[in-house]
């Protein structure tokens, strides 16, 4: 799977939240791009993440 451009290897099946919990992201403040779609927060627990998948995930940084 490419996340951020980066490929990563998933050795198990996973959801797209188990994915973002387990590594690190605060669900609160990101969006998800999955295989060029923006994916609700709502429907992170029902995709199941595949090796040939895109993730773009970006990161919302409060400022003034």
């Amino acid at each position: 799977m490419r996340v951020n451009g980066t490929d990563i290897k998933l050795d198990e099946d996973i959801n797209l939240y188990d994915f973002l919990v387990n590594n690190n992201y605060d669900i609160t403040k990101i969006a998800v791009e999955h295989n060029s779609n923006i994916v609700p927060k709502i429907e992170y627990r029902n995709i199941m993440l595949k090796n040939n998948d895109t993730l773009e995930i970006v990161s919302f940084v409060g400022g003034g």
